[in-house]
């Protein structure tokens, strides 16, 4: 590895900016232009611009229910005080360019404030905050230094400062024109891949797994097609990489097996269609309907609103119970038990229309009660009924069953009955003891 700088250039070069700014400062020519700037700036921050905004205020008003125009005011009321200096500074350039004086700081002042309200204006498509900051900032700063005739000279002594990695040569330069290159190649590929979700999610002739793996593979694939164009754009050869990109996939290989087993497992749940968003599983001890089906793992939400993060190979490699894999209908069954002396085809009957009565069972499939054995201390009924709406849970469904059956039962004197248990007493009293208790043993004759 050799690192290389050329000190020679970097002096030269900071002491020919010094004297630069030395002979601007004596000048004399340069203290009116700085006057009328700060003049400008004034009349600009507390005249002009509250004007421009009092006028979108009440434009506003007029166009509250047309959202691009709301977008509009916005943007001219978050830069009213640069672009009110940005005109009254072409305003002072044309006089002093009519009066025949010096305006070249003038020039200057409007060239940056120029650049400064396009990049605003542009920076403001950007949601992220930090992200717009950063792009404004290094968008400002080569602005800044085309329009001072330093933006080569930076670029050549940033391009100095370079380290030798084996064949590929890393400057500074190199590595802004990586970064800016990957940034744009990753936001073009993330809104290509969003652009298309969206396409996705309102066709109808697709199903929800097939819009989850081809969203997914759409994605991966343009980002690394993205990574690839951006290396190669700025003169990395490719091939220099292929024995490091190969030592060090064997490395993630071994140490990111598992991480690699849960992707597998994405892709094959996604192909295989065995599971999707919106179906209801029980897995262990999750049971809920599926709310996000990504390629590392499965969100699960409960009942209880719990969001259960499940990696796809417990998926694949454990059993699953899927309760709308290929239909929705699932049937429930609730255990009633009636006492022995109560009338049992009164009983089903009661059964069956206590089941018409909740709204989500379904009649058809109808509901059944059947007799299933006689228990020790009641007969045992079953009764039988279908949803379609797993998705809204069991407990609702047999609760308000239960209660239709109980209050059917009440109405036509169907008993439900307790436990019942015969107690053995069995005397280990001498008759002694018995007639000191004032107990008169029985004799057996």
């Amino acid at each position: 590895m050799a690192v290389s700088l050329d000190l020679d250039s970097l002096t030269t070069e900071g002491i020919a900016f010094f004297e630069k700014m030395l002979n601007l400062l004596k000048n004399p020519a340069f203290w009116p232009q700085f006057i009328t700037i700060l003049v400008v700036f004034g009349i600009a921050r507390w005249l002009l611009a509250p004007l421009i905004n009092r006028m979108l205020d009440s434009m506003m008003q007029y166009t509250q229910r047309v959202l691009s125009f709301r977008h509009l005011w916005d943007a001219l009321r978050n830069n009213s005080v640069p672009i009110s200096w940005l005109v009254l500074q072409w305003i002072a350039i044309k006089v002093t360019a009519y009066a025949g004086l010096y305006n070249g700081a003038l020039i200057t002042v409007a060239s940056l404030l120029t650049a400064w309200v396009l990049i605003r204006l542009a920076t403001m498509l950007v949601k992220n905050k930090s992200i717009s900051k950063l792009i404004a900032f290094s968008a400002w700063t080569v602005a800044a230094l085309n329009i001072f005739g330093y933006l080569d000279d930076t670029m050549t002594l940033l391009d100095s400062l370079s380290v030798n990695i084996g064949q590929i040569r890393l400057s500074p330069l190199t590595v802004l024109k990586i970064g800016l290159s990957l940034w744009f190649a990753l936001w073009l590929a993330n809104a290509l891949s969003s652009l298309l979700e969206r396409r996705l999610e309102r066709s109808t002739t697709t199903n929800a797994s097939t819009r989850v793996l081809v969203s997914k593979l759409t994605r991966i694939t343009l980002v690394l097609f993205a990574i690839l164009i951006a290396l190669s754009s700025v003169g990395i050869d490719l091939t220099a990489l292929a024995v490091f990109s190969g030592a060090l996939g064997v490395g993630l290989g071994f140490g990111l097996q598992k991480i690699f087993s849960n992707l597998v497992s994405g892709v094959i749940l996604l192909m295989d269609k065995s599971i999707k968003p919106g179906d209801v599983i029980s897995l262990g001890l999750s049971f809920g309907w599926i709310n996000h089906l990504g390629l590392r793992y499965t969100s699960v939400i409960t009942r209880d609103g719990i969001e259960t993060l499940i990696p796809n190979e417990e998926m694949i490699t454990q059993r699953v119970e899927n309760w709308s894999y290929s239909n929705r209908l699932i049937r429930l069954r609730v255990p009633v038990g009636i006492s022995y002396d109560s009338d049992v085809r009164l009983a089903i009957k009661l059964c069956v229309e206590a089941a018409q009565m909740v709204p989500r069972i379904k009649l058809d499939p109808e509901p059944k009660a059947q007799l299933m054995a006689f228990g020790d201390n009641s007969v045992n009924l079953e009764v039988r009924v279908w949803i379609d709406d797993p998705e809204a849970g069991r407990g609702s469904v047999i609760s308000e069953l239960l209660l239709n059956v109980w209050d059917s039962f009440h109405e036509n004197d169907i008993n439900i009955p307790y436990p019942q248990r015969d107690l053995h007493v069995k005397s280990v009293l001498g008759e002694t003891q018995l007639s000191a208790l004032g107990i008169k043993p029985e004799l057996n004759t």
